[in-house]
């Protein structure tokens, strides 16, 4: 168990909003304020001795050299830059969703035998692809564990575990998960790849915000994220989860006005928290000092975010919850029956 003298210090999420301040986006090909889409799936090569080079990797995007939109793309790479910047990473590669993003990460991190230790509480497609798609096809195998039960976590790890992987505000019960411990004993506990700390997001949802795109993103070491591209073995060349050009544009122009929505979506949030716990229901939301997680949410968040916009509301029976939502959709003309949180509205499922 850890103990208070060897606990890890509790650090606050990165800021976005300072983190964006600082940087500096470049211009487009004719000095265009927001850049420019570059649509081209194949690239013209200049020199044809060039070819070999890109090839093995000693030319590339670094030298302005681009080879195949299913490998990079400047469009996707500018805005893998600013992604970076917002978790205060090195790099960032963005994909065609959140879940492009947890399986190329899971492969490059994995081999067949290999074991991840897992949170018990995911989102329902990330639970699926760990239990039963890794196992049958790529003979990877999860343990499921509370993460927040420090001991349970210790006893599940292995020798052939290779990745600690939850969801820090978990989807859709909202369980916290106390990232500096667990990252203090994952680094202590697994093998010599676990230094390496990697962030993925579904862009899909309050990034994008509008119900329009589908993408991903996954963060992490320059190192780790070339690997990832390599020509001859990296998951993201060879699997070809690159996002399109035109979502990738899309999401850049979204992404500076994050926090302002943001804001929006949690004073609503707990508003609506608030008066449900009035009416006598049980309503769950980390902004409520009721929430059993909420002193440790506040230690954890960065400064300029409350606690996020989904609100969970427990209820006796699934057809209530049903009758709930048909009447707030069709009769009260409130929201809309839909899964996600990509929405200005608000969506109800259960």
């Amino acid at each position: 168990m850890e103990t208070e003298k060897t606990s890890p210090a509790i650090k606050k999420f990165p800021n976005p909003v300072q983190n964006l301040a600082g940087a500096r986006h470049g211009l487009g090909q004719y000095g265009g304020v927001n850049g420019a889409i570059e649509a081209s799936s194949t690239f013209a090569i200049i020199l044809p001795q060039r070819l070999n080079k890109l090839f093995s990797g000693e030319l590339g995007t670094d030298q302005g050299l681009y080879l195949y939109s299913r490998h990079f793309n400047p469009t996707m790479r500018s805005l893998g830059r600013k992604m970076a910047v917002d978790e205060d990473m090195e790099a960032a590669y963005c994909t065609m969703s959140g879940m492009s993003a947890i399986a190329s990460f899971m492969l490059q991190l994995c081999s067949s035998g290999d074991q991840v230790v897992v949170s018990n509480h995911l989102f329902g497609g990330t639970h699926a692809l760990l239990a039963h798609f890794l196992p049958r096809i790529f003979n990877i195998w999860a343990t499921f564990i509370d993460v927040n039960d420090l001991e349970a976590m210790q006893g599940a790890v292995q020798p052939n575990s290779k990745v600690l992987y939850f969801e820090s505000l978990s989807n859709p019960l909202l369980f916290v998960a106390n990232i500096p411990v667990l990252a203090h004993l994952a680094q202590s506990g697994l093998d010599a790849r676990s230094g390496t700390v990697v962030v993925v997001h579904s862009l899909s949802k309050y990034i994008s915000g509008a119900g329009l795109i589908i993408a991903g993103a996954v963060y992490g070491p320059v190192e780790l994220i070339s690997s990832m591209m390599d020509l001859h073995h990296g998951p993201l060349m060879l699997l070809g989860p690159t996002v399109d050009p035109h979502a990738a544009f899309q999401v850049s122009l979204r992404n500076p006005h994050l926090s302002i929505r943001m804001r929006e979506f949690e004073i609503r949030a707990l508003l609506y928290a608030k008066r449900l716990k009035e009416l006598g229901l049980k309503a769950i939301y980390l902004g409520l000092p009721n929430h059993p997680q909420h002193a440790l949410t506040t230690k954890l968040l960065n400064d300029c975010h409350d606690c996020g916009g989904m609100v969970c509301l427990y209820l006796d029976t699934k057809e209530t919850a049903q009758n709930l939502m048909r009447y707030l959709q069709n009769g009260a003309h409130f929201g809309w029956i839909a899964v996600s949180l990509d929405y200005h509205d608000t969506l109800t499922s259960s």
